[in-house]
């Protein structure tokens, strides 16, 4: 349903030279809307609703709302200024953004349209029509902003693919679930497992079953000992030799993904499969590669894939344990010799005790400890990844020990730490047992990691991104009444991590050789995966 209009332009023409969409036009735009309306009452399937920028798009509403009362799947697709053209008091240009507000299943605005963007288009297109007869169908509002000239040359869509695109399966609360497309996938192929938060053990059992490594995160509670579990996979995978040459045709990622951004370049650069397996609906997809989406009881799916899935060749688990036993003696012998940010993750890793929490800072911490931490069986790992910030760490470990009654050990970073001095207060008076380890660089560490260290004059980098702030934790604890202890040797940390009680341990880290000293242990694994391979 094409309602005429300039903005509109680029989509309205692709409509019309698309052989697979019949075109109907009216005039008046809440005529179009209720005729989309009828097709999607009438059909169960969206209808394409198009008008172009401004008040046009109002005379959309009552249609809209009507599909959400309704439940009628509908697909409405306003075209928009550009943003630059927002809030400067252009012609024909209103707030479009979440026009319908709560009367859409989603809304999204995917910016103005670029060859960059394109390999996202497919899997945008084929979100807003699985929304839209989902669950509960009914309208999908896709925002679509255009820069002039609104004509040019017309370019073939992005190539489309033999894999389906995002396919969702929902389960229900029966053992028995009709997996067959996803155990066909995955049954006598090479694959990984990439375990977040979310996962459950049964993920050893289907690791077991299918003959392939679990990467395992910081927080997905299987890191254990087991030959199944690859806890080294950010190190290794940065043997570019080892990587190109242990390619997966299928990935089965479990819960929220790791922080390795290494891990995530590598799965999306490779033609491999990709399914994920989560208990809501929230979509994780920023590749736009993942083919089917389980929804339901995590470990009840896992065991169902389990039980029907056929191993791959015992080649393809070997080469993984291999990798993984000589990243693992690589990364003891660095962390041992040197005091550094990973010897103190990797340190508070091994000194946690069977049914004790851990609760790990974003920002280099939660890094340092998925890269390069042991394995914690039995222990319990936290840590706020959902929006990644650092705020509120100190707070949400008291919430936990005061929840669990178990011992609690924060890692934690110096800024993260005053960032949320205030959930130190009262807490030498709270009933916990609350060891914070902070590590002290004095600033932003994990910025000189980023581009902006090489870009940045180091005058400018210190004041926007290095930020150091002096500030004494010594001091800090005292005006809180907390213990305070200051390491600087790694058996000093693991023996103040033996003492109970609420305690502060600082462990000070030169800032400014981090960066060169994750670079060595990288490359130290690197080495040694490569000796062995």
């Amino acid at each position: 349903m094409v309602a005429p209009g300039s903005r509109s332009t680029p989509l309205a023409v692709a409509l019309a030279q698309s052989g697979a969409i019949e075109v109907h036009v009216f005039h008046d735009e809440r005529s179009a809307s209720f005729a989309a309306l009828g097709i999607g009452t009438a059909s169960g399937f969206p209808a394409v609703l198009l008008c172009t920028s401004g008040t046009a798009a109002t005379h959309f509403h009552g249609a809209v709302v009507e599909a959400h009362q309704s439940d009628v799947p509908m697909i409405v697709c306003t075209a928009d200024r550009p943003p630059e053209l927002r809030d400067v008091g252009a012609a024909q240009m209103i707030d479009q953004t979440h026009l319908f507000g709560s009367a859409v299943r989603w809304f999204n605005d995917p910016g103005v349209p670029s060859r960059d963007a394109a390999s996202t288009w497919r899997s945008l297109a084929a979100r807003t029509v699985q929304v839209s007869v989902g669950v509960r169908p009914g309208p999908v509002h896709l925002n679509l902003p255009f820069r002039e000239p609104l004509t040019g040359e017309v370019i073939d869509m992005p190539p489309s693919r033999e894999k389906r695109w995002s396919d969702i399966i929902r389960l229900g609360a029966a053992e028995n679930q009709d997996l067959s497309e996803i155990v066909e996938a995955i049954s006598g192929r090479r694959g990984i497992i990439i375990a977040g938060r979310g996962a459950s053990r049964d993920v050893l059992l289907l690791a077991e079953s299918l003959g392939w490594p679990i990467f395992a995160d910081a927080v997905s509670g299987v890191r254990e000992q087991n030959s199944s579990v690859i806890i080294g996979f950010d190190a290794i995978l940065r043997s570019e030799v080892f990587a190109a040459s242990h390619i997966p045709e299928v990935v089965l990622r479990i819960g929220a993904p790791p922080a390795s951004k290494v891990l995530a370049q590598w799965v999306a650069k490779n033609d491999c499969r990709v399914i994920q397996l989560r208990a809501s609906e929230m979509v994780t997809d920023p590749d736009h590669k993942v083919e089917y989406t389980i929804i339901g009881d995590v470990a009840i799916a896992t065991r169902s894939l389990a039980m029907a899935g056929t191993p791959c060749d015992k080649a393809w688990m070997t080469d993984w344990t291999s990798a993984e036993m000589v990243a693992q003696e690589a990364i003891s012998t660095w962390t041992s010799e040197n005091f550094s940010e990973p010897s103190a993750a990797r340190t508070v890793t091994s000194a946690m005790s069977v049914g004790s929490h851990l609760v790990v800072s974003s920002s280099m911490p939660i890094r340092d400890v998925e890269w390069f931490g042991t394995t914690t069986s039995g222990v319990t790992v936290h840590s706020n990844r959902g929006t990644n910030g650092i705020d509120g760490v100190i707070s949400t470990a008291v919430g936990v020990a005061l929840a669990t009654k178990a011992r609690v050990t924060v890692l934690i970073g110096d800024v993260a730490c005053l960032h949320d001095s205030n959930g130190l207060w009262a807490l030498s008076r709270r009933n916990v047992d609350l060891t914070i380890v902070v590590i002290n660089n004095d600033g932003g560490s994990i910025f000189s990691f980023l581009p902006q260290a090489q870009i940045v004059s180091n005058s400018d980098f210190e004041l926007l991104y290095g930020t150091p702030h002096g500030a004494s934790f010594e001091h800090l604890a005292a005006t809180h009444g907390i213990t305070y202890e200051r390491v600087t040797t790694l058996k000093e940390l693991e023996t103040n991590l033996q003492r109970g009680g609420t305690r502060l341990i600082e462990v000070p880290c030169d800032r400014f050789i981090n960066v060169s000293q994750h670079e060595a242990l990288q490359s130290a694994v690197v080495a040694a995966v490569e000796a062995r391979a």
